[in-house]
């Protein structure tokens, strides 16, 4: 009987998938994890997995980029080409020349000649804002030949490529500050360390329980020395009823103690009457009583009316917000930083990060409806809540966790709610997508435990390849500032990336290329791959890979010497990522940021489920460009050294 089920899945496929105007849905679900899948599938919490599955569907762990990190294996997804091709190595890269690091997706220029009139100047040209990644997008090639196409939050698209396709950019889009994500505090309880990444603590004094706050907005390029915009929000606190009344702008807010907000729309004034930019946020009253304790979420780019480009076409993330609501358009909405600085606590992550959820399960099904009326075309839909939550509660799971402890445990099931609530969204796309579509549902990687934290740049200077200036200790180096680079064979910029001082590349290069880099890559290579954690004595270090024996494409060179792999429970550090030196090589990391991906990608294989079978063998996140090209008839670009999933 199975055997003449397979049969007739097979028949009912070739007809289907073999058709003239062939329709592709792609969930992707970032940092799902095949573990966890399987975990929950025997809990019993994913019906429409298990049907998916039990109809014909196919499921196989799926090669992720190497390094596993998001904007690097989305750019594989994307191009069908690795780092070597694409150019986008980790999340930070660094400068050459400089040596100072910068983020790798994009970037952002204002405009460098102005008429002055006063205080006041006039640019002569706007602003330039530029997605890094390099390489055809395989949406470009689809709407260049007529397939409708819709990408949704697809990351590493930011500014989106310009085509005919609709898009909506994903990670990489920043707030309206153009940060990835300044949230705030606002409190009469301000706390001592106000040093905080990622968040804002504005100080308000309470008098007979009135306070004015404000809110930071974008620089004023208008204005001499490119101050800060601002707009106020003024408030009336009532103690006993633990309720707070705000104004901001025209708008008037009243919340209860522990209730978040509708959207808030702000308008931040640039030039009077003349220019102002819009922006919108979400209010969350954490306690009235006995402090003030009130919670802005990071203020994103108006979708209505867009001061960065968020999509394609123009009017696009307008219609989005028009059928579905205003929503979140910052890259990364759940919240962390805000979570990792106690601005909120778990309960209130939990609370922000399902808000996101639910949005993105509403846009899922406006998305869809539209989709079922197509005779052809492509709809990717991309959902970042299994990654977020896997950074910030595996703790509250994992007893192992260094913060276990400190976590709040009734969230000890928050990864598997969101995995349930994915599975309801992967029943009602596989109901509205229709028998003739195939159907895909991928992920960019999976997920394990950070426990411990390596310092990179604090090895390497313990073992003679990084050397300090005289008078420099290594707690005073930040951003490598401070290194002697005549003396230097080696420094580490990135999560997972190792550079060589190379002569005529960087600018005070000491090491010459052909025979003494390849020595001392094969030196380092050995040495690093026999780092032990005194902890436990066990191997820390899984890979510490060659650029060019992993990387292909003309941008190879460009990005780190060797790209340094871990075994799950480590990763590397945030210190040594951006170029500090510590006391210590290894430490618990005590953030809760304490589930993560960034190590060997062997690790942490994503996951692929697919509604016809899967031919390709180990398939890999390089493969989807070209198999999505294939399905609609359009040969891959050579540059793709990708291939076919549903071809051996």
């Amino acid at each position: 009987m199975r055997r003449l089920c397979l049969i007739m899945f097979l028949l009912v496929a070739s007809q289907a998938f073999g058709a003239e105007h062939p329709k592709v849905l792609v969930l992707g679900l970032d940092g799902m994890d095949p573990i966890l899948l399987q975990k929950f599938r025997d809990e019993g919490v994913m019906p429409n997995f298990d049907k998916f599955v039990a109809d014909g569907g196919q499921v196989t762990p799926f090669a992720t980029s190497t390094p596993p990190q998001s904007p690097v294996a989305w750019s594989n997804f994307i191009t069908g080409m690795d780092s070597g091709g694409h150019g986008i190595f980790d999340f930070i890269h660094r400068d050459p020349v400089t040596l100072l690091p910068y983020f790798s997706a994009s970037e952002a220029k204002g405009p460098t000649r102005f008429w002055r009139l006063g205080n006041w100047k006039l640019p002569r040209g706007g602003a330039e804002v530029r997605n890094l990644r390099q390489g055809t997008a395989f949406w470009e090639l689809l709407s260049d030949n007529g397939v409708d196409v819709t990408i949704f939050k697809v990351p590493s698209n930011f500014p989106p490529v310009d085509c005919e396709a609709r898009s909506l950019s994903g990670m990489g889009t920043p707030d309206i500050t153009g940060n990835y994500g300044i949230s705030t505090l606002i409190t009469d309880d301000p706390p001592v360390n106000r040093d905080l990444g990622g968040g804002r603590v504005v100080s308000v004094y309470m008098e007979r329980g009135n306070f004015t706050a404000d809110l930071a907005g974008p620089v004023n390029a208008f204005r001499e020395g490119d101050p800060e915009s601002r707009v106020d929000v003024v408030g009336r606190v009532d103690r006993e009823s633990r309720a707070v009344w705000l104004t901001v702008g025209d708008e008037e807010v009243v919340l209860n103690e522990g209730e978040w907000s509708d959207w808030v729309t702000v308008e931040f004034e640039m030039i009077p009457a003349l220019k102002k930019v819009r922006g919108i946020c979400r209010m969350y009253l954490i306690e009235a009583a006995p402090h003030l304790r009130l919670y802005v979420t990071p203020v994103q780019i108006d979708p209505v009316a867009p001061e960065m480009p968020i999509s394609t076409p123009g009017s696009y993330s307008r219609e989005i917000a028009e059928d579905t609501g205003l929503f979140y358009t910052q890259g990364l909405p759940d919240d962390t930083s805000a979570l990792e600085n106690d601005f909120i606590s778990d309960d209130g992550y939990v609370q922000q990060s399902e808000l996101v959820l639910q949005e993105r399960l509403g846009q899922l099904g406006s998305e869809l409806d539209r989709f079922a009326e197509l005779e052809s075309g492509l709809l990717f839909f991309y959902f970042n809540s299994p990654d977020q939550t896997c950074h910030m509660t595996w703790r509250n799971m994992d007893a192992g966790s260094p913060t276990h402890a400190t976590s709040d445990l009734s969230h000890t099931h928050r990864i598997r709610d969101v995995y349930s609530e994915l599975d309801e969204a992967l029943g009602l796309a596989v109901t509205k997508a229709g028998h003739d579509a195939t159907v895909m549902i991928m992920s960019d990687h999976g997920f394990a435990p950070w426990n411990r934290a390596f310092h990179l740049n604090t090895w390497l200077y313990n073992n003679g390849y990084l050397v300090l200036q005289d008078g420099y200790e290594p707690g005073d180096v930040e951003m490598l500032l401070g290194v002697d680079w005549w003396r230097t064979k080696a420094y580490a910029i990135g999560i997972n990336g190792l550079y060589l001082n190379l002569v005529g590349r960087e600018q005070q290069g000491s090491v010459e290329p052909g025979e003494a880099r390849d020595e001392l890559l094969a030196e380092l290579k050995t040495k690093l791959e026999a780092v032990v954690d005194p902890l436990d004595g066990r191997r820390a270090i899984k890979t510490a890979d060659r650029a060019d024996q992993v990387y292909h494409g003309k941008l190879r060179d460009t990005g780190p010497d060797i790209v340094v792999g871990y075994y799950r429970g480590w990763r590397g550090s945030n210190e040594s990522a951006l170029g500090r030196i510590t006391a210590v090589e290894f430490e618990d990391n005590m953030l809760k940021w304490s589930g993560d991906h960034c190590i060997a990608a062997d690790e942490v294989p994503g996951v692929l489920l697919a509604n016809r079978p899967i031919l390709r063998e180990d398939p890999a996140l390089i493969d989807m460009a070209p198999t999505i090209l294939e399905l609609f008839g359009i040969a891959p670009p050579e540059e793709m050294v990708g291939g076919n999933l549903f071809q051996k």
